[in-house]
Parts: structure tokens; C-alpha cells; sequence
């Protein structure tokens, strides 16, 4: 599998968290509540997966590749995508701030956690479509395939040392628990 191949997998199932939130913003906005529990589940699974063990896949080994076959990061895609990391992580802050605060019974926090979550949705659906059709096509015909293996090598190294044995895991089963409850 090419390394854009499993960056796509791993969009997929960032997506299908991205329909639990929008569906967990619905109940929070219309008054019915979610567990906390569950919010911190959702905050996890985005700082540990989607950032922690994809972004960071992204912007240590893809984005230098790139770069390194002349895709210019400063007024190129690069930067695009590395400005939009930045605000989802300011949105999650935010949904961390928010969920903290509805788990110590301030109700309003419903609205606060159901805003951001929502915005971080729509960044992440945007930001997901436009690697997909466009920044990985343009590494798929940029990086050579030797240098396409070395990365598929590194986006190992980095799910072994960096991320942890198993954490790919818990990720799943967290998405599947909490895909069971809010997209039946």
C-alpha cells in the first residue's frame, strides 16, 4: 500500500468520527445531552489519531518529501494544509475547554462544544477532500517510488516509536464503540 494510500484509509475513518460529532452536536444543540465520557472519547480520538498519529505522518515524512521535489510549502498546498492543522488543533483546544466544562455542569458548555466541533468538521471535511484529490495526487506524481518506500518505511517507524503498539487500535475500537451508539 502507497503512503498516500494509507493516509487515504486513515482519512476514512477520521470522516466517520467527523459523522458521530456532527451527530453528538445535534443532541447537544437540541437540548438532549451526550455522555461526557463520550466527548472526551470524540477529543481523543481527534488529537490521538487524527493528529497525533496522521498529522504527524503528514508533516515529518510527506510534506518534506514534497517539498524536496520542489511543491513549495510557503504560498503553495503545504502551507494550506499545515495553516489548517493549526486551526483544527485551536478548535479542538476549544472542544476540550468546552467538554470540560459541561462535565462540571455548565449546560451553556453544550452550545460551546456543539460550535467548535462543528467548525472543526467542516475544516476537517474541507481540509480531507482537498489532500485527497489534490495533495496526494500531486505527491503520487512528484516522489519518486523509491522515495514513496522510505516513506511507507517511516509512516511504520512512526506508528511503532512515536505513536505505539496498539494505540492504531484503541483508536479503532473507540470509533466503533462510539459509531455504535451515535450512528445507529
Amino acid at each position: 500500500m502507497s503512503p498516500t494510500d494509507i493516509l487515504r484509509d486513515e482519512h476514512d475513518l477520521i470522516l466517520e468520527m467527523l459523522r458521530v460529532i456532527e451527530s453528538v452536536c445535534s443532541l447537544l444543540e437540541t437540548g438532549k445531552g451526550a455522555d461526557p465520557a463520550h466527548l472526551d472519547m470524540m477529543i481523543d480520538f481527534i488529537s490521538g489519531f487524527a493528529d497525533h498519529c496522521h498529522h504527524v505522518k503528514e508533516e515529518k515524512l510527506l510534506f518534506p518529501a514534497m517539498e524536496a521535489v520542489g511543491i513549495t510549502r510557503e504560498g503553495g498546498p503545504i502551507g494550506v494544509m499545515l495553516a489548517e492543522h493549526t486551526m483544527g488543533r485551536d478548535f479542538v483546544k476549544s472542544m476540550r475547554s468546552a467538554a470540560a466544562q459541561y462535565k462540571n455542569g455548565d449546560t451553556t458548555a453544550a452550545e460551546k462544544f456543539a460550535k467548535n466541533a462543528r467548525d472543526y468538521v467542516s475544516l476537517l471535511q474541507a481540509h480531507i477532500m482537498k489532500e485527497n484529490n489534490v495533495l496526494f495526487a500531486m505527491a503520487d506524481a512528484h516522489i519518486p517510488a523509491e522515495k514513496m518506500k522510505e516513506l511507507s518505511t517511516g509512516f511504520e517507524r512512526v506508528e511503532r516509536e512515536e505513536t505505539g503498539e496498539g494505540v492504531h487500535e484503541k483508536y479503532h475500537q473507540m470509533l466503533h464503540a462510539l459509531r455504535d451508539v451515535y450512528l445507529e
